[in-house]
């Protein structure tokens, strides 16, 4: 009918009083940021659920997303999702968690291999250090298997006397992470590090305050509370 009218064609009273109302809808979208943000957005998901090769909403609505600044929030965060399947009791061992990263590093090991969809670990920070994880392959899996036997409610107790060596070289306190295993998501929704690292970026963000900001205090602190 647009079309049409553009062409030169004459349109019957209907038609031209449904065109009104058309060009009248288009107007107010053209004015509107939200709509223009929204078929924005509509084309960013069409082309990385392309790229993912899968379908969806792209914004989905319980998407959150954490900055992960220092080696103790990576070591956390890490930990924390790879005991989702054992917190959910949907398995009962790291080797056994469907879908984790864990149990593709543990698989790969085995064989002596590494995952070709995964950073690889090389070990703690040094000068001209090769991209990957700032850790040790066998002692991350020390951290999870440790961290996992204390979220079994029938064996609570004290923590266990042999800490793995990444917490000390850490400097981040076993009951705090022990509690950041259970509970990462909920405590923090934007940058996590040590507060130190936390302040420093947001001076170069130009951010006054940030949300969980005690908890990196608390909780990730090189000398914890």
């Amino acid at each position: 009918m647009a079309q049409r009218y553009l062409q030169g064609d004459t349109l019957d009273h209907a038609e031209e009083d449904r065109l009104k109302e058309v060009v009248s809808l288009w107007r107010e979208r053209l004015m509107d940021i939200s709509w223009f943000m929204r078929c924005l957005n509509e084309s960013i998901a069409r082309q990385a659920n392309a790229e993912d090769n899968c379908t969806g909403r792209f914004w989905e609505g319980r998407f959150k997303s954490q900055a992960l600044l220092d080696e103790r929030a990576l070591a956390a965060c890490m930990a924390y999702v790879d005991l989702n399947p054992i917190r959910a009791n949907i398995a009962h061992t790291p080797e056994e968690s469907d879908y984790t990263s864990i149990q593709q590093r543990i698989r790969a090991a085995v064989s002596g291999k590494q995952p070709k969809n995964l950073l690889p670990f090389v070990g703690g920070e040094c000068l001209n250090m090769p991209k990957g994880l700032p850790f040790q392959l066998d002692h991350y899996l020390e951290l999870v298997d440790w961290s996992g036997r204390h979220l079994d409610p029938r064996k609570r107790g004290c923590i266990a006397e042999n800490i793995p060596p990444i917490l000390e070289r850490l400097g981040i306190s076993p009951k705090h992470l022990l509690y950041l295993s259970r509970n990462f998501e909920s405590r923090f929704k934007g940058l996590v590090g040590s507060v130190e690292v936390v302040q420093k970026v947001c001076a170069q963000l130009d951010k006054r305050w940030v949300h969980g900001i005690s908890d990196c205090r608390r909780l990730l602190s090189a000398t914890p509370c």
